[in-house]
């Protein structure tokens, strides 16, 4: 009895922790329709901190790493399949570079070619505006350290993580990256969603670990129910 009670104390705990979850994630996720019209803060005040789920509306000064380009294969916005395009910039006075997310391009018509063509970069100083946020998490990651092999620019791959374009560019890098505010006038996509497990999936979760405190406690009661043994069976 005391086993199936401390079962289903701690079934009944961690659908508790799914709730609490989801309702954290669903926090975030309206912070996160609200950041880009939140006022914008200087770059300075965040860079140093890992960004986390913290969405801070930033303006950072500096100027684009020109021919230096980084794309983000296998990504899709509603029907279309395509590329993220990151491209390193410098921030005026400082040594590291931050990762701009400058949005999605759809993919080419060549076959032999997935790299769609990029519009040129802006050249000289220039303020950006955008969210900063963490990166992607690569998911899996195929064929090892794609860019590392690739002499082309800009560089093609299904994965990327900030520590590989730091060895590849032999350069340091903020923890955290630029996702540029939207511009209908851009020829990117820039259809930002958070990069987390969703609300859904965490009460989905809480469900499952319920139904586990219910079904331990069916089967303590099924188990240990008093069985009356049949009439004629019974002694006088």
């Amino acid at each position: 009895m005391l086993l199936t009670l401390a079962g289903i104390a701690i079934f009944v705990r961690l659908g508790i922790w799914q709730l609490d979850r989801a309702a954290y994630k669903e926090h975030l996720l309206a912070r996160f329709a609200h950041a880009t019209d939140a006022p914008l803060i200087p770059f300075a005040q965040v860079s140093d901190t890992a960004p986390h789920h913290g969405f801070a509306h930033i303006a950072v000064h500096g100027h684009y790493l020109q021919g230096r380009a980084y794309m983000w294969d296998d990504q899709t916005i509603g029907e279309q399949v395509g590329v993220d395009v990151y491209v390193p910039f410098v921030v005026q006075g400082h040594a590291r570079l931050v990762i701009v997310n400058l949005g999605f391009l759809p993919h080419g018509n060549s076959e032999l070619d997935r790299r769609p063509q990029m519009p040129p970069l802006p050249a000289g100083e220039l303020t950006l505006h955008g969210l900063y946020a963490s990166m992607p998490p690569p998911g899996l990651k195929l064929g090892g350290d794609q860019i590392a092999r690739q002499k082309q620019w800009p560089k093609l791959s299904t994965y990327l993580e900030l520590s590989q374009i730091s060895r590849d560019l032999d350069q340091r890098l903020y923890p955290g990256i630029v996702l540029l505010d939207p511009n209908p006038k851009s020829a990117y996509l820039r259809d930002w969603t958070p990069t987390f497990i969703p609300p859904a999936r965490h009460q989905a979760y809480a469900f499952q670990w319920f139904s586990f405190a219910a079904a331990a406690l069916v089967i303590f009661i099924v188990l240990h129910r008093r069985v009356e043994p049949p009439k004629n069976d019974r002694q006088d």
